[in-house]
């Protein structure tokens, strides 16, 4: 009853590795076999958004949350995420809640990252949760009053926990190796863009599906920001792989 499905490790899995789509149970089997590990088998769902929101807790039991984000994947990567997601008031309590609860019940001491499944149907359901801080926090760097990276500093030398408000409507595109394909790309397109800010990691090799930076574009409303993202990521694409996608 499970099959169409998703089967994962469960553990060391990210950026679509370790998982594996599966339609009979030939596939399913072989795809076990090549793991070599314990896996879980998900049913394919019926998915509206995917979603998740960083929280952090302290030694304490204090629980802070992070804005919902809504998140945009491509071939397993995390593509987009934006903030705040195009969700009602009703699920964004509830994430909200999930994610509190999981931290409390876990007793969990860190940053962490709640990813979540919202259904057709409106209901969410928990599809991973990563014990550290998470690309689809990266926009806490430019958009929120304390970063998700000061925050797990803040947890470990017992500090107080930082504001988590949202200062201004955020969208970030991650950066991958594929945008190399042409050489180092013109970064001037996005530090002349207003309102954006650009994150290189110092990665030395460029390699297809490899997050080597990522940026983030603000606004006053949500859908500015997300525009000129999305303008930036189509203005950053090398034109071989644009000449691809045209002729495929």
């Amino acid at each position: 009853h499970l099959l169409p499905g998703i089967l994962k490790r469960i553990r060391w899995g990210y950026d679509g590795k370790g998982q594996a789509r599966v339609k009979t149970q030939a596939e399913l089997e072989a795809a076990f076999e090549n793991f070599v590990g314990p896996c879980v088998l998900e049913k394919q769902v019926a998915l509206a958004k995917e979603l998740s929101v960083v929280a952090a807790r302290d030694r304490h039991g204090n629980i802070v949350t992070y804005p919902t984000a809504e998140n945009h994947h491509e071939n397993g990567i995390l593509d987009t995420s934006f903030v705040p997601a195009h969700i009602d008031p009703k699920t964004d309590t509830l994430a909200q809640s999930l994610a509190r609860k999981l931290l409390a019940h876990a007793d969990y001491v860190g940053v962490l990252c709640v990813e979540m499944f919202l259904l057709q149907d409106g209901s969410l359901l928990v599809n991973e949760i990563a014990p550290r801080p998470h690309n689809s926090g990266h926009y806490t760097l430019d958009a929120c009053t304390t970063s998700q990276f000061e925050q797990q500093l803040r947890v470990l030398i017992d500090a107080p926990l930082g504001d988590t408000r949202l200062v201004r409507p955020a969208a970030m595109v991650n950066l991958l190796g594929d945008l190399w394909a042409d050489g180092e790309p013109d970064w001037a397109k996005v530090l002349a863009a207003p309102h954006t800010r650009l994150h290189l990691y110092g990665k030395r090799e460029a390699r297809r599906g490899r997050k080597m930076g990522h940026f983030t574009c603000l606004g006053e409303g949500n859908e500015a920001p997300i525009a000129q993202a999305l303008r930036l990521k189509q203005a950053l694409t090398p034109q071989t792989e644009t000449a691809q996608v045209a002729a495929g």
